[in-house]
């Protein structure tokens, strides 16, 4: 079997969505800052291209990346998106390069997800997060405006963004939580108590900034040792190691370069043993 994203499993988001386990992320398809259109727009709209060739049927984007730009990008490669499913986020605004800003009014977020259905071409979204929880808001209103989404059609499943265990509890009483959006990597593990959670309650956990491994990349590293072991790449040795370490993770590292794509697809092949999950899972937490 050529490298195909179908080698990570699959994991179902609530009971109707079953995707790859591997997805793709579209952040990096934007300009510097994750602001205006991709320097190389031509390559950008090819790595879209290849991401269903190679079997990623899952798509995470957002309506603040470029704003507007990673959607677009999206819409023009790979409608009708046959056989791909596209989760978006809303809840942060944009004021310039590297500028984020909450943004939780309940009419905002509803305004976000019908604009996020128009640049996206659907009538429904299949996935939609909230971003950010705007400390300005009050907590249950902006979950409030989610259930609203839900309960209109305009949205199929609803995830969350950045929260704690108690964000979910308290979500989880006014709309299903189907997915979690948090950073975690092989190094960066503040979210292991939340990633505990979604495993015993089957949440899908969405790890943002999935490849970063800090100086356990460098020469000589266990990392690297570990990856000429495996006849592959650093980062696709953590990737494994994500892979491993939930069933409801869904790794979602993004590119806007062919390349690189393929090289993380070629991660989804690589089983590590028991052994070397655990020496991994041991230097990462030291690392910290």
């Amino acid at each position: 079997m050529a490298d195909s994203a179908a080698k990570s499993g699959t994991f179902r988001v609530a009971a109707d969505l079953e995707v790859h386990r591997l997805g793709f992320g579209s952040m990096r398809l934007t300009g510097d800052g994750v602001w205006g259109p991709p320097a190389d727009r031509a390559e950008a709209l090819r790595t879209l291209k290849r991401v269903p060739e190679l079997g990623i049927n899952f798509i995470d984007t957002a309506d603040s990346y470029g704003p507007d730009v990673a959607e677009e990008l999206i819409r023009e490669a790979l409608h009708p998106y046959k056989g791909v499913f596209v989760a978006t986020k809303a809840g942060l605004a944009r004021t310039g390069p590297d500028q984020w800003t909450p943004l939780g009014r309940a009419e905002y977020l509803i305004q976000q997800a019908y604009t996020s259905c128009k640049r996206l071409g659907v009538e429904r979204i299949d996935l939609w997060q909230l971003h950010r929880i705007d400390p300005k808001v009050p907590r249950d209103e902006q979950f409030e405006a989610v259930k609203r989404l839900l309960d209109s059609g305009v949205i199929r499943h609803a995830g969350l963004s950045e929260v704690s265990v108690a964000d979910i509890k308290a979500a989880a009483k006014i709309f299903k939580v189907s997915t979690v959006q948090n950073r975690y990597n092989l190094v960066d593990r503040g979210s292991e108590d939340v990633l505990d959670y979604c495993t015993q309650h089957g949440i899908g956990f969405i790890p943002w900034f999935p490849l970063a491994s800090g100086d356990l990349a460098t020469p000589g590293s266990v990392l690297d040792g570990m990856a000429k072991k495996y006849h592959a790449v650093p980062s696709q040795v953590a990737l494994a190691w994500m892979l491993k370490r939930s069933p409801v993770m869904l790794p979602i590292p993004g590119t806007s370069k062919v390349k690189h794509l393929e090289e993380n697809v070629a991660g989804a092949g690589i089983v590590l043993s028991d052994e070397d999950f655990e020496t991994l899972d041991q230097a990462g937490k030291k690392a910290r």
